[in-house]
């Protein structure tokens, strides 16, 4: 004990000594926390459209009327031909062409049906969707108005209809912002753990103080834990930094226990602080360590579940997550923050994680080569 105890504070001397690994742990996560919510938005708006109407009818005109009238929508342009329209999609000028068909109100009025047709630029695939979305979901509203008009005049005999109310759990007003934000915290605490604590035992062979080590009584445990323990530390005040930033900038209070977010925290840090430790036990150089501990963290992230939902990834991305600790991390602060789930209830992710810490821990005490 007395072996660690000086090995840990060699460690917090040595990082506190590093004006610019402060900087890098506490400036990064802040700025980083305050800045990607506000630009990771899933709410796509001023969709820029073009309308062909071929008809000029009152209906044609209400139509256009509703979708301008929204702030999703921004019309670029209103006339009778498709081809210049087109020009405007090819220019990246507008995102969607809206073409109204002639006799658009006569065939309304006398098939009790009308065609619509609607191109969309698919360059950016996540926006024309949305905004096909959001627009289908305007003409289904107007073709509601249109319905519940008929029967009151009454032109037609009423007809039964399914009316659908729902209800959001969890985050009752949708705001992404509650749903992104404990993600990015995750990916903060992630990368600045994995990336200092992979840096580390690289410097000590880069600078030569390992070989001083090396030949000390010191056994491969005791070093490994003097190691993991110090960034443990600065891992659980990363989080507590971030979680008053969420509650100050975007007035995010944990639904659940702070002392469920802590647990799950301090055995997920010791999982990617053991990749990391183990991934600077094979590299020689701190850029060796760099770009290894950024290929993995890339991967990580991109299949941990925060940009896209890992029900819809492909079955072998899907298996990928199994054996990603991110994803869980993911999963419990939106399960804790958003649903005020307990302990008991994220057993199963905590179990899973501890495994994960446990191996790569292992792993690298055993991969670290101590030469006396």
């Amino acid at each position: 004990m007395r072996v660690l105890r000086i090995l840990l504070e060699k460690e917090f001397r040595q990082i506190f000594r590093n004006p610019a690994i402060l900087r890098l742990m506490f400036m990064m996560p802040t700025v980083q926390l305050i800045v990607m919510p506000l630009a990771a938005d899933y709410e796509v708006k001023n969709v820029n459209i073009c309308v062909v109407d071929y008809d000029r009818s009152v209906y044609a005109r209400d139509l256009v009327t509703k979708i301008t009238a929204t702030d999703y929508f921004s019309l670029v342009d209103y006339g009778d031909s498709y081809p210049k329209a087109l020009e405007y999609l090819e220019h990246d000028e507008a995102d969607l062409v809206l073409q109204i068909p002639a006799n658009f109100e006569k065939d309304l009025l006398r098939e009790d049906k009308a065609t619509l047709f609607m191109s969309l630029n698919a360059i950016n695939g996540v926006k024309a969707n949305l905004g096909g979305a959001y627009l289908r979901n305007i003409i289904g509203d107007f073709n509601n108005e249109i319905r519940q008009e008929w029967i009151q005049i009454p032109r037609f005999n009423p007809m039964p209809q399914i009316e659908i109310n729902s209800t959001n759990w969890y985050n009752p007003l949708m705001n992404y912002r509650f749903f992104m934000v404990p993600g990015i915290l995750v990916i903060l605490v992630t990368m600045v753990g994995a990336f200092l604590s992979a840096l580390n035992i690289v410097k000590e062979k880069e600078i030569g103080t390992i070989e001083q080590i090396n030949v000390t009584p010191i056994r491969k445990h005791e070093f490994i834990l003097g190691k993991l323990i110090p960034f443990w530390v600065l891992g659980l005040m990363i989080l507590t930094i971030g979680l008053i930033i969420s509650w100050i900038a975007y007035g995010i209070v944990p639904a659940g226990s702070l002392l469920t977010i802590y647990s799950f925290a301090g055995v997920y840090l010791l999982a990617v602080l053991g990749m990391g430790l183990l991934v600077s036990t094979f590299a020689n150089t701190q850029q060796q360590a760099m770009l290894l501990s950024f290929f993995l963290m890339m991967i990580f992230i991109l299949l941990g579940g925060l940009y896209t939902s890992i029900d819809s990834m492909p079955r072998w991305a899907q298996v990928f997550t199994w054996f990603n600790p991110v994803s869980y991390f993911i999963e419990v602060m939106r399960m804790v923050v958003l649903k005020g789930s307990t302990l008991y209830d994220i057993r199963e992710h905590l179990g899973i994680v501890l495994l994960m810490g446990i191996v790569l821990n292992g792993f690298a005490v055993y991969n670290y080569r101590k030469r006396s």
